[in-house]
């Protein structure tokens, strides 16, 4: 049985079996908003972009790699940041692709954004991951998490196309602390003697950009 995940709750990627997680997905599921019109007779589809990245940090807190959209092209912004990439360095983590649309016909059972991690790949020099989710401000949707009908972020057995096995689940759309909310930290893995844990972080925010959420989760999530 998946666990629902809650804010601060830390737990150890043991499966049911008492093998370790080692291979797994981090995806986030979304529907775009269907809007009636005329008195009801017809309705219209308004397209929600979410955006699902990662942050590494070494063990002193300071970022070593990224996974973000390559649609975020901040050098041509001077911010300081690097551009979008789909894989890390190492190879342990892999973006499947930006969506910028979400379900456009209800809920598939699939997720929208994918980053797939193998933790045996994982850099030495990497001690923490840090996974966060940004509304992307398109001239669609400028809305927040609470106007989304459904968002939500699992860890989870598969691939992109299947599911085999739920192991965590944090339900972003139904939480009270995400009303009025465009951005969400969701949670870090992290290494504790040689093993690696999960801790729900669930902290979320009003940011209009993702370089707001970067810099957030770098200035205090990174240790």
């Amino acid at each position: 049985m998946a666990i629902r995940l809650e804010k601060g709750q830390r737990i150890n990627l043991e499966k049911e079996t008492g093998a370790k997680l080692t291979n797994f997905c981090v995806g986030c599921n979304w529907g775009a908003i269907v809007k009636k019109t005329f008195f009801g007779l017809s309705s219209s589809v308004v397209d929600v972009d979410l955006d699902l990245s990662c942050l590494m940090f070494d063990a002193e807190g300071k970022p070593i790699d990224h996974i973000y959209s390559p649609l975020y092209r901040f050098g041509d912004r001077n911010v300081g940041l690097p551009n979008g990439k789909v894989d890390s360095v190492d190879h342990a983590l892999h973006h499947t692709g930006d969506d910028t649309q979400g379900d456009q016909n209800g809920d598939d059972g699939l997720d929208n954004e994918i980053i797939t991690v193998d933790l045996n790949k994982v850099s030495s020099q990497t001690n923490s991951i840090v996974f966060f989710l940004n509304i992307y401000n398109n001239n669609e949707f400028s809305g927040d998490f609470s106007e989304i009908p459904y968002a939500s972020i699992r860890m989870y057995e598969g691939t992109a196309t299947k599911v085999h096995s739920v192991f965590a689940q944090y339900d972003v759309a139904t939480k009270d602390n995400c009303r009025g909310m465009r951005a969400l930290v969701m949670g870090k893995l992290y290494r504790r003697n040689g093993e690696w844990k999960f801790a729900a972080i669930g902290d979320a925010f009003e940011d209009r950009n993702i370089v707001q959420t970067i810099g957030r989760v770098m200035k205090d999530y990174s240790k």
